[in-house]
């Protein structure tokens, strides 16, 4: 058994695998929520049995040898509510299982497309496309926080998707045909 797994598909929000940034303590974190269709049920079966294995090794190393009762998951349901607030997951996360990797600034994750060849348009991957995952499970135990967490090693784009959180406009939408001679400018600009 192993607490290392790479999911099936999944779409990706809340994308910040090029650059970290502060999570709700101010630390530094490269991150990204991936949305996992509760139809993959083989991918569901691995995170949860990552999962239970983060939880026994977890046993020892960070519980004091015995597992606790109220154990926070990684693994949220898109259909319920948010943990931090009681508010509904949006839209996007319906019919699906969430998940919040993250990784530390000294170790970036890797960000491949679809021929395992890095990424470095960082416009490429962005909250919206759909990837697959590579992800670890390891039991953490902070200031009486307890609970199994999602790191982020390595993300393989594999589609574009409708873009979630925002709207992407090209040049020529922005701009259109129209052009401000520079006579009309001291016009438009009074």
């Amino acid at each position: 058994m192993s607490t290392v797994i790479t999911t099936g598909e999944v779409r990706l929000s809340y994308v910040n695998v090029f650059e970290p940034s502060a999570d709700p303590s101010g630390n530094l974190k490269y991150s990204a929520m991936l949305l996992i269709p509760k139809s993959d049920t083989k991918t569901i079966a691995a995170i949860e049995a990552a999962i239970k294995e983060a939880t026994v090794l977890g046993k020892d190393k960070k519980f004091q040898g015995k597992i606790p009762a109220k154990l926070t998951s990684p693994l949220q349901d898109g259909d319920g509510v948010r943990p931090t607030d009681g508010e509904p997951y949006g839209e996007e996360c319906h019919g699906h299982y969430l998940i919040n990797a993250k990784a530390n600034p000294s170790y970036p994750p890797k960000v491949v497309d679809r021929h395992r060849q890095e990424i470095l348009d960082q416009s490429e991957v962005y909250s919206g496309c759909y990837a697959r995952a590579n992800i670890s499970f390891y039991a953490y135990n902070t200031n009486g926080n307890k609970g199994i967490a999602c790191g982020l090693n390595a993300i393989q784009k594999i589609r574009d998707g409708e873009p979630l959180g925002g709207t992407r406009v090209s040049v020529e939408d922005a701009f259109g045909d129209d052009f401000v001679e520079d006579d009309n400018l001291d016009d438009m600009f009074g």
